[in-house]
């Protein structure tokens, strides 16, 4: 207010200059004088300079004033700012540059955000799992089931067996073989010793009748496995020969008395079962004595079994004692590989054919061979084009020679 007071004179004298000034000092002329312009224009002139002259000296005394106050203040506000407001204020500026973005979070989301990527991986990843889960594996399951049914379900008709039917019935292949088509039996001898050519000839086309010989390794083993692969078994029983060949441990000789012929006969007969009948393995001279062969055929007999003459020789007497003991019997028609090459096993399955076609069925005996069974590979599904039925000996022996 002290300031203020002297403004206010000044700026009423230089509006109201005659009262107090004289009149040479105005400008203005006594009465009855003219004023002069040039002084009137030099009193403005200097009016205005001490107008200005007074405003800027009241803004100068001013002006000092606030900017002392800012640099007074400054200091104050500015130690308190570095520390404290420096973090703050940069974020805002950050948060208005990105308003759309998350504001005080979004400079941490760099860091949060490689959590969250994989955990919504790993709570996606259950759902992956029952995406599999919709099993058209269980729903194939059934289907190798119902592959499976067909071998059991085979164009076999099983015969029908009554609760006292003889052993050779039971444990028959179930086949029946249709009327009107001629029957070929196929037996291969010799099975169990030589275990790769026997497992090769398991693994021909069924059904085969497999003639095991009981010294053999695993025998029960490898004739259930045959059984399951649907062939019919027997036992290739050894008996002595007419010339020096060996026919094997335990073999049935003429020089035995009738004891230890039943000894013999009865230990071959339990090396396995489920067979239906026996054969001779050599034998030529054993079988051609009739007093030797009737304890052998009568302990078959009495068993339930059939008897399979190999005829190895044409002096057998086991065909005729099976008729006397009227037992189920049959007799060999073709050896198929006296010759081990395959177009000579070709050329004898060809008379197989013959005899079929002539007496309505024929019983070929073989041996697990290379050429045998090569021979047999490709014959088996050619001769059944040709309208012949392949059938176990049992169905042979039903049809033809049923005796017990």
């Amino acid at each position: 207010m002290a300031r203020k007071s002297p403004r206010k004179p000044q700026k009423a004298a230089a509006r109201k200059p005659s009262p107090k000034v004289p009149a040479a000092a105005s400008g203005r002329a006594a009465p009855g004088r003219a004023v002069s312009p040039i002084l009137l224009a030099l009193a403005g002139v200097i009016a205005v300079f001490a107008v200005a002259l007074g405003a800027r000296f009241i803004i100068g005394r001013d002006a000092p004033e606030t900017e002392t106050v800012l640099e007074r203040e400054a200091p104050v506000i500015a130690p308190a700012i570095p520390p404290a407001a420096a973090p703050v204020k940069p974020p805002p500026p950050k948060v208005a540059e990105t308003p759309p973005q998350p504001e005080p979070p979004a400079p941490r989301e760099p860091d949060a955000a490689p959590a969250p990527a994989p955990a919504p991986q790993v709570t996606e990843a259950p759902a992956p799992v029952p995406v599999p889960t919709p099993p058209p594996p269980p729903a194939l399951t059934p289907k190798p089931v119902v592959a499976m049914l067909p071998p059991p379900v085979a164009p076999l008709e099983p015969p029908k067996v009554a609760p006292g039917s003889p052993l050779w019935k039971k444990n028959a292949l179930p086949f029946r073989a249709p009327p009107g088509k001629p029957a070929i039996a196929i037996v291969i001898d010799d099975m169990g010793v030589d275990r790769k050519r026997s497992n090769r000839a398991v693994s021909l086309p069924a059904p085969l009748t497999l003639a095991w010989l009981p010294y053999a390794h695993e025998l029960p083993a490898q004739a259930r496995a045959a059984r399951a692969a649907g062939h019919e078994l027997m036992l290739h029983l050894p008996m002595e020969p007419s010339g020096s060949a060996d026919p094997g441990p335990q073999a049935l000789r003429v020089s035995l008395d009738k004891g230890e012929i039943l000894r013999r006969t009865k230990t071959a007969l339990d090396s396995f079962d489920g067979y239906v009948g026996v054969n001779n393995h050599m034998g030529s001279r054993f079988t051609a004595d009739h007093a030797a062969m009737a304890p052998v055929l009568g302990e078959i007999a009495r068993r339930g079994l059939l008897w399979l003459d190999s005829r190895t020789t044409a002096k057998s007497a086991g065909l005729t004692i099976a008729r006397e003991l009227q037992m189920p019997f049959a007799g060999r028609d073709i050896f198929l590989d006296n010759e081990m090459t395959v177009p000579a096993v070709r050329a004898q399955l060809a008379r197989t054919e013959q005899v079929a076609r002539r007496q309505g069925y024929a019983i070929a005996i073989g041996h697990p061979h290379d050429a045998t069974i090569d021979a047999l590979a490709s014959w088996m599904p050619e001769v059944q084009k040709r309208g012949f039925v392949l059938v176990p000996v049992s169905a042979v022996v039903r049809a033809h020679h049923a005796g017990g």
